[in-house]
């Protein structure tokens, strides 16, 4: 019998189709691990449990579904079908669904928002804005037919009924309530001279509600310059845009109570303000007569204080004028006794006496400068005669010659110091001559 020998790509191949044929569709629980998204924006990781993994996928088609999302250590439950990737020859489960263990999917996915936003500080107190009081113009985001514009629009009537309501009609429930929810939310701050936007729905379950945990909600609101109150489902619903906003009101009517208070409790504190005002002013007005009536009787006639103003300005005039008097008297004593004084100093004599002086001076310097340079001069001449007596260049007029030896321009003593050839200058009386040594004779 002849033996059948498959090749590796035959045989994985029939691996693979005999997997997928036996495993159409599978539920699978464990734990993730190694988790990680590319940039095609799949999902690849790993499932395992105790004693064993299988590697998982999830096209980005599937996971673009998914409300959470997905991170290791997380025990999820999971359906797909078993394939085999013949490169490799690993076997795989290729996920269709996906769901946590333990919760379900939607309050995970909102438990995650939550924590992502309130670590990026949109929930920061300090950043949400007061509502206004008693608002000119609410725009309210909501379903046209939905319960809880009936009832917010009734509060507002029925406590106050003097503030103009817009109605920005959305869908708020369905996969597209979210989109159409943030659009309002930007249209309404671009458009719009509104004071106060509220944000409401009736109650319901939590993926009734979800539109209102959608992270594009959020951000809308928390980018929302008009201030955004919040009254999304009854008093034990929460959502993020509760978070979010710069106020959440329980209910739609709530809400309405919070902007409109009852117009007759607003009489009443206007009576009251105006009462008590009327007493302030009765006793502040009693009080400044007091105060006044008291400053009368301590301010004297104007007439009496005029007088005594006159009265002393006259005897200051008086003391003015005698004290100018005497001060210029002293001055005029004090002048006349430097002008004595001056005199007898005789200035003018002084002056004479020290020109005199200063011509005799003049002329007793003159005299010693001329007698000074003459001298000089005499002993200039006397040593240009004694230089001139011992300057060699007058004996070269009697005949006398200098010889110096070249190139080195020495003077010679002794014949000697040259010999045949060398040359020599010769420097009399009337220039110089240029001679080459033709014999050295030495006496």
């Amino acid at each position: 019998m002849e033996t059948e020998i498959y090749t590796v790509t035959r045989l994985t191949r029939e691996i693979k189709n005999l997997l997928e044929s036996q495993f159409p569709l599978v539920w699978v629980e464990g734990e993730i691990s190694n988790f990680r998204m590319p940039s095609s924006g799949h999902f690849y990781f790993v499932l395992k449990d105790k004693k064993a993994q299988i590697r998982a996928v999830m096209f980005r088609h599937q996971n673009q579904l998914l409300r959470f999302s997905p991170e290791d250590g997380m025990a999820v439950i999971c359906l797909g079908r078993l394939s085999l990737y013949e490169p490799r020859g690993e076997y795989q489960i290729i996920l269709e669904r996906l769901e946590p263990m333990g919760q379900g999917a939607l309050q995970l996915a909102f438990e995650q928002l939550l924590k992502k936003l309130q670590e990026e500080g949109l929930f920061d107190e300090s950043l949400k804005q007061p509502l206004p009081f008693l608002p000119r113009r609410v725009v309210v985001i909501t379903s046209p037919t939905g319960a809880a514009l009936r009832d917010f629009i009734h509060v507002m009537d029925r406590r106050y009924g003097a503030m103009d309501i817009l109605i920005y009609p959305v869908r708020v429930q369905g996969a597209e309530a979210a989109g159409e929810i943030a659009e309002g939310l930007d249209r309404v701050n671009a458009e719009v001279d509104a004071d106060v936007i509220v944000l409401t729905r009736g109650g319901g379950s939590l993926e009734d509600l979800w539109p209102f945990n959608e992270e594009v909600v959020a951000r809308a609101i928390f980018r929302s310059r008009i201030p955004v109150l919040s009254a999304v489902g009854h008093e034990i619903d929460f959502t993020i845009s509760d978070f979010v906003a710069d106020k959440r009101a329980p209910t739609p009517s709530v809400a309405a109570e919070i902007l409109s208070p009852l117009k007759t409790d607003l009489l009443a504190a206007i009576a009251l303000h105006a009462s008590l005002l009327d007493r302030m002013l009765t006793n502040r007005l009693g009080m400044m007569r007091e105060r006044l009536e008291n400053l009368a009787l301590r301010v004297a006639d104007p007439r009496r204080m005029i007088s005594e103003g006159r009265l002393r300005v006259d005897d200051f005039q008086e003391r003015l004028a005698f004290y100018q008097q005497s001060f210029l008297r002293a001055k005029e004593h004090s002048l006349e006794r430097a002008v004595q004084t001056l005199h007898g100093q005789r200035p003018l004599e002084k002056i004479e006496w020290c020109g005199d002086r200063l011509i005799d001076t003049y002329r007793h310097l003159t005299f010693l400068q001329d007698r000074l340079l003459e001298r000089c001069r005499k002993d200039l001449q006397r040593l240009s005669e004694r230089l001139n007596g011992v300057n060699p260049l007058n004996v070269l007029e009697r005949g006398y010659s200098i010889t110096t030896r070249l190139p080195q321009n020495t003077i010679l003593l002794r014949a000697g110091d040259v010999k045949s050839g060398d040359k020599v200058r010769v420097r009399l009386h009337r220039g110089t001559i240029r001679c080459a040594v033709e014999r050295v004779e030495e006496s």
